[in-house]
């Protein structure tokens, strides 16, 4: 096995969300390892400017390049919409992989004449990232967009089901599955909004599909690994965490997210300023 191929892959999130593209990347590429950072003392990002999410996003990825990753997954809905770009020349010649080109594949691939909505932060909302990655694709696909910024601190504390969760979904969804006419998919436009989909599901109902970018984002990643000839050729080593706060709460909320307990000897607190 080459030097280059036993690299380790960076994924960088905003918190405990990318770690749903983790369990995706996890069982899509069993022999790679992962190091993955979240930067859990500044989040949510989604309230934040595009300049400031992608100073945080250029300050996690260089501390993740320390470690001689060979490609980057931009875990974050958020820090895709406002600094892909950004981190595609910072990085280079590294490859950067976002998550808003595969779930928009995804929900073209689901609805390819729509509707076609997207739940989402409000800074992925605003910067209409996701709207014109669809339109990209589906040029005559109707498209509505709704911010649901409570999801992100809900998710964030494990409080993904139950009268509270319900009421919220409820107060979210209820307007944009009103349209007409309704949604016949739903993207979940933020990686931690996989952790509330039980919820999401039910107020959503059985006839609406609900599209998760992991899935394909791990697809994408495969793919760009392939091309590059940087695929592991057998398993190596554990996986790494690094946090900017709180690491034991970090492995104990992160199993949620991940699908797997956490070591929390393998989560290291990091400062991404110093």
């Amino acid at each position: 096995m080459s030097v280059s191929n036993a690299r380790p892959i960076g994924i960088f999130d905003s918190g405990m969300g990318g770690l749903t593209v983790m369990r995706a990347l996890l069982a899509r590429l069993p022999k790679e390892r992962f190091i993955y950072l979240g930067d859990t003392a500044r989040l949510p990002y989604g309230t934040k400017s595009g300049d400031t999410v992608t100073r945080y996003a250029l300050q996690a990825t260089a501390a993740l390049m320390r470690h001689d990753v060979k490609l980057m997954v931009v875990a974050c809905n958020t820090a895709t919409a406002a600094a892909l770009p950004a981190l595609e020349e910072a990085l280079a010649p590294t490859p950067v992989v976002g998550v808003i080109d595969p779930g928009a594949e995804a929900a073209v691939a689901a609805a390819p004449q729509g509707p076609i909505a997207v739940i989402a932060t409000e800074g992925t909302v605003k910067g209409g990232a996701y709207r014109a990655a669809i339109r990209a694709r589906a040029p005559e696909a109707p498209i509505a967009q709704q911010a649901c910024p409570l999801f992100v601190p809900m998710a964030e504390e494990g409080l993904v089901d139950g009268e509270i969760a319900e009421a919220i979904a409820h107060r979210y969804l209820d307007p944009l599955l009103a349209t007409v006419p309704k949604p016949k998919c739903l993207v979940l436009g933020c990686t931690h909004f996989p952790a509330l989909k039980d919820v999401i599901a039910r107020v959503a109902g059985n006839e609406v599909v609900l599209v998760d970018s992991a899935a394909t984002t791990a697809d994408a990643v495969a793919m760009l690994l392939a091309e590059r000839n940087l695929a592991s050729r057998s398993a190596s080593g554990p996986h790494q965490f690094l946090v900017t706060d709180a690491p034991d709460r970090f492995a104990r909320v992160g199993e949620i997210f991940l699908g797997q307990p956490i070591d929390p000897g393998n989560v290291e607190l990091v400062d991404l300023q110093s």
